[in-house]
């Protein structure tokens, strides 16, 4: 995906912020503002809420899970009980935990 972004000389100063960390992290001009975004989106969320911001977990699957783990599961995590339910898969698991670990280091 192509995504244009139009800024105006009262931005330069935010752009070559960008431009300065993605050299010290080696990262293009793009990821840097995804991560920004990201961080800014998800930081301090529960890996329920960041699946269904990743789209792929509806609502009520995750008000399923959470009742599930409360009634029934209470010494297991969520994810886990979402895995053995078929409502998410291992990849959709593990991309929401390195999103959520990334925010838990700061």
């Amino acid at each position: 995906m192509q995504t244009t972004i139009y800024y105006s000389e009262n931005d330069t100063y935010l752009i070559e912020k960008v431009d300065r960390k993605g050299n010290r992290e080696r990262k293009s001009r793009s990821a840097v503002i995804l991560s920004i975004l990201e961080r800014y989106f998800e930081s301090k969320k529960r890996l329920g809420e960041i699946l269904v911001d990743l789209g792929v977990l509806s609502h009520s699957d995750l008000s399923q899970g959470l009742d599930m783990q409360k009634s029934k599961f209470s010494e297991k995590l969520l994810g886990d009980i979402l895995l053995e339910e078929d409502l998410v898969s291992p990849e959709a698991i593990e991309r929401a935990l390195v999103i959520q670990s990334r925010h838990t280091e700061d």
